[in-house]
């Protein structure tokens, strides 16, 4: 058994509750009765801590408890859920998060770290009145007096006042990384363990003994104050292998009764256990006896306990269940997922990638050979590789949903430090992109957001003067589009201001006097570096840093990203990505012996370039003017023309435009490989491939040919006469 995988199991766990617990809180914020997120909020928080009882995790596990014990009294009703408790509850979550992120770092506790522990648990006990207060050791035990009572039934109540628990772990428990002492240890963290008498007699013989197996179970005694819900929570996560049994303090004899005869049935003698706990005495065990039950501990680990009387049914509780529905409700079939290391499938398409290169190079031998059977052969590995490339490259496609909700805290805190109602709508969430593309847009689209929050949308107060609602809306979409992702970031605010922008560009020097600018070539200057229009510095903008680094960063990703507004109206940031960062469909072309790659879902058709005119940058497509450029004068190629030329016509972001070059290739799976340093300003390229013959093929970088293409030709279309194209 691995701890440390096991430890970053928890880990990933953990943070995917607390982001379950920002969701519900988000959610309750706007709707303060919302028992579904209260009761998700509840079960995020004490899956934290019942898993890190396990890894003896004892702060987080005091202070969770805490917490737990307000969002109980939440969900009972005896508290209300009032803006106040909100913010706090916030603030506990993002404390938690910063505990956890120091278990991760293998850090101890800071003291401000168990400063800020200790003030918040003083909040939160504001909130229990009627709850003992704990200090960040954990629960005190109370002792209770024993009182026998008349149970519901007639019978004489029990004289003992603590609670029952019955447990026979199940056998695989060992190997899915659990300690059986851990969950006793556990337990004393919420109240005292009277009584522990520890069953052994399922071990087999020494030849038999499976050390990964577990053979243990427990009979305990237990004082503590904790609802059943609380102790029935502490074996959550074994409940479905093991076997589990809690009768409560004063209990009716005829559920002692029920749990004997179960236990009966099961060849094992449970009456000397309940006496040794002190759970039953002499006197009331003797009145409990009948024939079945046995008088010896002769006894293996039960198969199976019968289900004794209603109020000590086994562990199946319903929060259980709908946590499991919570978790699952838009994963059909979720119970068949497993857990990977992304390392493991990053690996996996780098293989795959060296599978591409390996098959292609067979290929081109079969070719060569002149077989016709192996030449069949390769044919249909090279289907069988692209097949292993699409399941490989899916595995790693995720929905960009979970990184679009991470933004709903971000509107939510930052609306309320500018003072401004803001709401987040989102769209697309159910678009799939790469998971590297995922996890690298995160830092960009926070950039943008914010942005968009603080210069984009306005005041209340200056809205409404506009004839504008009070609260602004700001959307996150993402699609598909000419086998990109596109993801959008819009406002309805007041758009970007044209004349300022202008401004500042010709005061930094970015741009001369008599230069003339489209809106969009204006709009783009934001994201030069240390561009800002802000007026005063704040904690949000006006030190020039931010949009600079979006436009860095999605360059590195292969991206686009370009601006649209409309005064008034408000504006859109529009991002263009590349699904995957790894493999693609690839078209080859060549210029003078030297083959190209472009990426096959940007390639409209091919053409015939017939009548070759230096002054001419364009030609007709039927009846279309079609700008195109000339690679070989591009990348300044040498050696002779061929007689024949071929334009591919590429379509990017709705644009049109032709690459002039010397031979059509046919397509190729393309492993993308990226450009050193010293190559990465190189223009119009995006990275290199290796071909079956071990040579080295340059990737064309569409995005950027089309722009260049496009504002070559712009303006000038109507004044010049066409060339004559054939189709090929």
């Amino acid at each position: 058994m691995n701890l440390d995988e096991v430890l970053h199991t928890f880990l990933a766990e953990a943070r995917d509750l607390l982001e379950q617990m920002e969701e519900a809180l988000l959610q309750l914020e706007n709707e303060s009765e919302d028992d579904e997120a209260i009761n998700a909020l509840f079960r995020a928080a004490h899956t934290i801590k019942g898993s890190a009882g396990l890894f003896q995790l004892d702060e987080i596990v005091a202070f969770t408890h805490v917490a737990e014990n307000v969002l109980d009294r939440v969900r009972d009703g005896h508290q209300a859920l009032v803006p106040d408790l909100i913010k706090l509850l916030f603030e506990v979550r993002d404390h938690l998060g910063v505990m956890i992120d120091g278990v991760a770092a293998g850090q101890e506790l800071a003291a401000a770290d168990s400063d800020r522990t200790q003030t918040l648990i003083d909040a939160l006990t504001a909130y229990q009145s009627d709850r003992a207060e704990f200090d960040i050791g954990g629960p005190e035990p109370v002792e209770r007096q024993p009182e026998a009572q008349q149970g519901g039934d007639g019978n004489t109540g029990v004289v003992s006042a603590h609670w029952h628990i019955s447990v026979r772990f199940g056998p695989d428990l060992l190997v899915h990384g659990m300690d059986p002492l851990s969950f006793i240890r556990y337990l004393g963290t919420l109240g005292r363990l009277v009584h522990v008498v520890t069953l052994t007699d399922a071990l087999p013989a020494p030849a038999q003994f499976d050390p990964e197996r577990c053979y243990l179970g427990f009979e305990l005694a237990f004082d503590s104050e904790a609802d059943r819900d609380t102790i029935e929570g502490v074996f959550e996560f074994v409940r479905d292998d093991s076997r589990l049994f809690l009768l409560p303090p004063h209990a009716p004899l005829s559920d002692y009764a029920a749990l004997l005869q179960a236990a009966a049935d099961a060849d094992e003698a449970l009456g000397p256990l309940l006496l040794a706990c002190g759970s039953l005495s002499e006197e009331e065990l003797t009145a409990l006896s009948a024939p079945a039950i046995p008088t010896t501990k002769e006894s293996n680990m039960p198969q199976s306990l019968a289900e004794p009387a209603q109020a000590q049914t086994p562990v199946q509780r319903p929060d259980a269940k709908a946590k499991g529905a919570q978790r699952n409700e838009s994963q059909p079939g979720a119970g068949t997922f497993i857990r990977v290391d992304a390392q493991k499938l990053d690996q996996l398409i780098n293989l795959v990638g060296e599978l591409i290169i390996a098959g292609a190079n067979t290929e081109l031998i079969a070719q060569k050979s002149g077989d016709d059977e192996l030449a069949e052969a390769t044919s249909n590995l090279s289907q069988l590789v692209e097949q292993v490339r699409d399941s490989a490259l899916t595995l790693r496609m995720v929905p960009i949903g979970a990184t679009f909700n991470r933004f709903q805290r971000v509107v939510r805190d930052v609306g309320k430090e500018l003072g401004k109602e803001i709401e987040l709508i989102i769209a697309g969430a159910d678009t799939e992109l790469d998971k590297t593309v995922v996890e690298k847009i995160g830092d960009p689209l926070t950039h943008l957001v914010r942005n968009a929050m603080d210069h984009g949308i306005e005041s209340a107060e200056l809205r409404r003067e506009r004839g504008k609602p009070a609260r602004g809306r700001l959307k996150l979409d993402a699609y598909h589009d000419s086998g990109n992702i596109v993801i959008e970031v819009s406002d309805d605010g007041g758009g970007l201001d044209r004349d300022r922008i202008l401004a500042k560009a010709l005061e930094r020097g970015l741009v001369k006097e008599d230069q003339s600018l489209t809106d969009k070539e204006v709009y783009q200057l934001i994201f030069e570096p240390g561009f800002s229009t802000a007026a005063q510095v704040s904690n949000l903008s006006g030190r020039g840093v931010g949009m600079d680094v979006v436009a860095r960063n999605i360059q590195a990703l292969r991206g686009t990203v370009e601006l649209d507004s409309e005064p008034g109206r408000g504006a859109t940031v529009r991002i263009r990505l590349p699904l995957t960062l790894a493999i693609i469909d690839g078209f080859m072309v060549s210029l003078s012996g030297a083959v190209y790659v472009i990426p096959q879902d940007l390639v409209v058709e091919c053409i015939e370039l017939t009548q070759r005119t230096q002054e001419r940058d364009y030609l007709n497509l039927r009846g279309e003017v079609l700008p195109y450029i000339r690679l070989r004068e591009l990348f300044e190629v040498e050696g002779e023309l061929p007689e024949r030329e071929n334009v591919v016509v590429v379509q990017y972001n709705g644009q049109k435009a032709g690459l002039v070059v010397d031979a059509l290739l046919g397509e190729f799976q393309t492993v993308i490989k990226p450009l050193g340093k010293v190559f990465s300003r190189a223009g119009g390229i995006g990275g290199f491939t290796i071909l079956g013959n071990g040579n080295v093929a340059l990737i064309l970088e569409v995005p950027g040919l089309v722009r260049q293409v496009v504002e070559r030709a712009g303006g000038a279309q109507g004044n010049r006469q066409t060339g004559s194209v054939q189709h090929s």
